[in-house]
């Protein structure tokens, strides 16, 4: 199953239009090949697997059978993951993923989950900068036209054949210098640089 549904999913990304917008700062650490931190909402992430190639991925899968087709996807693509839940291993997919981004790994995290609330970043993606030191990239997608389902508490999307898709990397943000006594303030500056990312590529397929 896990084979038919990778082979499906590669007939529908080979049928996207696919634009990515990279920000100056993220091209520079890019060709200084500097590890990074892609961060994106959950919901996202049916339209971000195929970066994983071009990037050099690595993230974090849960263990739930939902979880074990996706990180077949990532793997086939050449990506590397660390497996965990919020109830088995969360803390344990976390160390994982320290170590392949302290490797040189670029990183791609959905820093909503694993439960939400939905578009609130958790403190995960800030520990792992802080840990790394490694910068913040704030990733907004948005494509047309899609199937969208609802009943996923993250409202998870799929680009259907022949959607325009685009990918907006922006700015990267410093890495966290020390654990803050709130993740409140930087949370909020974070969810604020995603939903612009994610506005920016949602005018770039309006435009058209």
């Amino acid at each position: 199953m896990n084979w038919l549904i990778y082979f499906v999913y590669r007939l529908l990304v080979a049928s996207w239009r696919i634009q990515v917008v990279e920000a100056p700062g993220l091209k520079k650490y890019l060709a200084e090949k500097k590890p990074v931190i892609f961060a994106h909402w959950h919901g996202d992430e049916l339209a971000l697997i195929y970066l994983v190639k071009r990037y050099g991925l690595s993230t974090m899968t849960s263990t739930s059978k939902d979880g074990a087709i996706v990180d077949f996807a990532i793997r086939k693509f050449g990506g590397f993951t660390a497996r965990g839940s919020s109830t088995r291993g969360g803390a344990g997919a976390l160390k994982g993923l320290i170590r392949l981004v302290k490797s040189g790994h670029n990183a791609s995290i959905a820093v909503d989950g694993p439960r939400g609330p939905i578009y609130e970043p958790k403190a995960g993606v800030f520990e792992l900068s802080r840990l790394c030191q490694v910068p913040i990239v704030p990733t907004g997608v948005a494509a047309s036209p899609t199937r969208v389902f609802e009943k996923s508490w993250n409202k998870t999307y799929l680009p259907l054949p022949f959607a325009r898709v685009i990918v907006v990397l922006d700015e990267p943000l410093p890495p966290l210098q020390t654990r803050p006594d709130s993740t409140t303030e930087v949370s909020a500056h974070l969810k604020a640089c995603i939903d612009a990312a994610r506005h920016q590529a949602g005018k770039i397929i309006a435009a058209r």
